[in-house]
C-alpha cells in the first residue's frame, strides 16, 4: 500500500484527507492518506521513518516556507514563488519540493475574472499561499498591493476604500473553521458590483469575508476549486 499525507498545524479545517480518500476509492487505488498534525516541523524525520511507504505529502499552514530546509531538490517555480505545498519522496528517501497552489489559484482566478476587467488587486496576507497568488498575478500582469498586519496597509485601505474594478484576495487563515466568525478589517461598505473577492479558505463554504462582499454587490468565490486543482496537480507529480 502506498501512503500519502498532509503536514500542517492545526488540521481540523482540512478537506484534503477526505478528497484523496474519495479519489483512491473511486479510482480503486491501493493508497491511504494520513493527516500529520505536527506542532514542530522537525517531526517530519520521524514520520518518514515511521511510514516507509510514504510516497509524498502536501504541506499547509504554517510550513509552506519552513519546509525548504528539509528538501533535497526544489522545482524552479517553487523556488521563484518561495513556498512549497507538495513534496515527493523518491526511492532514496530524498525530498523533492513543488508548488501546485499557483496552478489551483490560476484556475480559480480565471473562473472569477470571466473576461472582467481588473485594474488592481489586493492580497491580504504574507504567508506561503500569498506567494503563489502573487506569482499568478505577476504572470497575468495585474498590479497588486499587499495588505499585512506588519505595516499600516490595512488602515490605509480603510481610509481610501475600494475602487471600481478591484480584486481582493484573502490569503490568510482569518475566517477559517473552527474560527468561522473571523473577519478581516476591511472597508467592505465601499465595495460594489465591479469588485471581485476571492477567499482561499474553503471551510466554511461561505466565509464572513465573502458574505460581507456580497452584501455590497461584489462577487465572491471560495477556495474549493483551487483546492481541487492543486490536489490533482499534486497527484500528477506523485504519479510520475
Amino acid at each position: 500500500m502506498r501512503y500519502y499525507g498532509l503536514i500542517g498545524h492545526p488540521l481540523s479545517h482540512s478537506f484534503s484527507k477526505a478528497y484523496f480518500e474519495d479519489k483512491f476509492r473511486n479510482e480503486d487505488l491501493d493508497c491511504f492518506f494520513v493527516n500529520f498534525d505536527i506542532e514542530k516541523l522537525d517531526s517530519i524525520k520521524d514520520i518518514i521513518i515511521q511510514y516507509p511507504d510514504l510516497q509524498g505529502f502536501t504541506t499547509t499552514h504554517p510550513y509552506k516556507k519552513a519546509i525548504f530546509q528539509y528538501l533535497n531538490y526544489v522545482d524552479s517555480n517553487a523556488k521563484e514563488i518561495g513556498a512549497v505545498n507538495v513534496v515527493k519522496i523518491d526511492a532514496d528517501k530524498k525530498l523533492h519540493g513543488y508548488n501546485t497552489d499557483y496552478i489551483g489559484f490560476q484556475g480559480l482566478l480565471e473562473e472569477a475574472l470571466d473576461g472582467k476587467n481588473i485594474e488592481k488587486a489586493y492580497v491580504c496576507g504574507t504567508g506561503g499561499a500569498s506567494e503563489a497568488v502573487k506569482f499568478v498575478l505577476k504572470k497575468k500582469i495585474i498590479e497588486f498591493g499587499i495588505l499585512s498586519r506588519k505595516d499600516n496597509s490595512y488602515q490605509q485601505i480603510k481610509n481610501n476604500g475600494f475602487k471600481n474594478n478591484e480584486l481582493i484576495i484573502n490569503a490568510t487563515p482569518v475566517g477559517m473553521y473552527p474560527n468561522s466568525d473571523g473577519l478581516l478589517d476591511l472597508p467592505y461598505e465601499t465595495a460594489n458590483s465591479t469588485n471581485i473577492f476571492i477567499d482561499l479558505i474553503y471551510n466554511p463554504e461561505e466565509t464572513m469575508f465573502m458574505k460581507e462582499a456580497k452584501k455590497y454587490g461584489a462577487s465572491a468565490y471560495n477556495g474549493l476549486k483551487m483546492l481541487k486543482l492543486q490536489a490533482e496537480a499534486a497527484w500528477r507529480i506523485w504519479s510520475l
